[in-house]
């Protein structure tokens, strides 16, 4: 059902042509990470004044944003964007702040704009300033491609929000998607040290059935050629695919392109607590044990397996977080959702945060730390946001919610 070149069996039966040896030392150190969210990639959620200030609410998205927008203005909004929510500075803070990996959504725009599509490009020199700025800091990247033409789950920050995704359906776009990861591992081939993983599809609905997982899987198996054959030839690389589970339980994966047929493979899991009903009238106690219940699971699989996203929030209360326009669950105001609370004190700036709201977060925070190292790490969802303090790893080493040094826990015995 799944093709795989012969070629590619051929070398998979000789174990010495495989001795891989990834950039960083996955599965005997942990990684510990966070996101460069909303960058290269708009979020309505993470800059909303980009969004607002564009006085037109059909501007839901980067594509909208480029679609309804004279070039020139959006240009110029994309560009001063783009040389100011992450500099070098931001770059030394992750790294003095003890972590050791940070993870750039990229747009499959930045790479190839087809007929019809209205994208702006110019993101790919920041990606390189990023990399080259992480190489002097001691980090490792992982380039992540955040968004697929077509869309591969419709969200707003897969660059097009759509109600349905076409990108499983269109074998042109899966051509497309497939020759920009092998423009991203030529790229960045023989710098495994600095950009040791690159993950080629971020969330993908696979909760829509076969129709996303027959060709996803077909995705996957041609990535690990594209990304382990990074020059033309058959020279092999080092870099690691980073596969997303496409929201399917990990024991579905059980087998799933493991040693010794492949080499360099990491399972990415994507953690939250506020994208349901029943996820947001949990008690702070409720959200802590959830947490604490993903150990078994996390520690029990078959390739390196990391928490790729996750976050201290407890409600979906950031504005646009459920997309530009769309209310949250939290107070009632998302279709179909039920009033939990206000919204009042739960997101915003820190400085509208109670005291034990923030000792919370603390111990949220811990509590999924000590258990997403159950794994091989994590990388929590995201360094920055303009206005949702919540969601920040910048706001929390400021106000205290997080640590200087990811392992220096307040809470240690905190899942018992």
């Amino acid at each position: 059902m799944y093709l795989i070149h012969t070629a590619l069996l051929a070398l998979a039966a000789v174990p010495a042509a495989l001795s891989f040896t990834p950039g960083f030392p996955y599965g005997s150190q942990k990684v510990r990470g966070v996101n460069l969210g909303g960058w290269l990639v708009l979020e309505p959620w993470i800059t909303p004044s980009i969004f607002d200030n564009t006085g037109n609410n059909a501007i839901v998205d980067e594509w909208t944003f480029c679609q309804y927008q004279d070039y020139n203005t959006a240009l110029g909004v994309l560009q001063n964007h783009w040389n100011t929510w992450i500099t070098e500075s931001d770059i030394a803070a992750i790294a003095a702040a003890g972590l050791n990996h940070i993870r750039i959504p990229i747009g499959y725009w930045a790479f190839d704009v087809g007929p019809g599509e209205p994208f702006i490009q110019g993101q790919l020199p920041y990606l390189q300033n990023a990399v080259q700025w992480a190489g002097q800091y001691g980090l490792h990247v992982i380039v992540d491609l955040h968004g697929a033409p077509g869309s591969q789950n419709g969200y707003d920050n897969s660059g097009q929000r759509l109600p349905y995704p076409t990108w499983q359906s269109n074998q042109t776009d899966i051509e497309r998607t497939d020759n920009i990861i092998k423009t991203i591992a030529s790229m960045f081939a023989g710098q495994e040290n600095v950009v040791p993983i690159i993950a080629p599809l971020n969330e993908p609905a696979g909760y829509i059935g076969s129709s996303m997982m027959d060709p996803l899987k077909q995705y996957y198996l041609d990535s690990y050629g594209n990304i382990r054959y990074p020059y033309g030839t058959s020279q092999q690389g080092n870099t690691v695919e980073m596969i997303h589970d496409a929201f399917q339980p990990l024991s579905y994966w059980n087998g799933w392109e493991t040693t010794p047929d492949f080499q360099g493979v990491m399972m990415d899991t994507h953690i939250y607590q506020v994208f349901s009903n029943a996820d947001v009238a949990m008690s702070e106690q409720q959200h802590i044990s959830a947490a604490c219940q993903t150990q078994s699971t996390l520690s029990n699989f078959d390739l390196w397996l990391a928490v790729g996203e996750w976050s201290p929030a407890i409600t979906d209360c950031a504005k646009y977080l459920n997309g530009r326009g769309i209310g949250a669950r939290y107070d009632g105001t998302y279709p179909g959702s039920t009033y939990v609370g206000s919204c009042n004190g739960w997101t915003g700036s820190a400085s509208t945060f109670s005291s034990s709201y923030k000792t919370f977060l603390r111990q949220f925070w811990e509590a999924q730390v000590i258990s997403y190292e159950k794994s091989d790490g994590w990388l929590m969802w995201t360094w920055k946001a303009e206005n949702a303090d919540e969601w920040s790893y910048q706001a929390g080493l400021a106000n205290g919610w997080i640590p200087q040094n990811p392992t220096n826990l307040e809470y240690p015995t905190i899942c018992g």
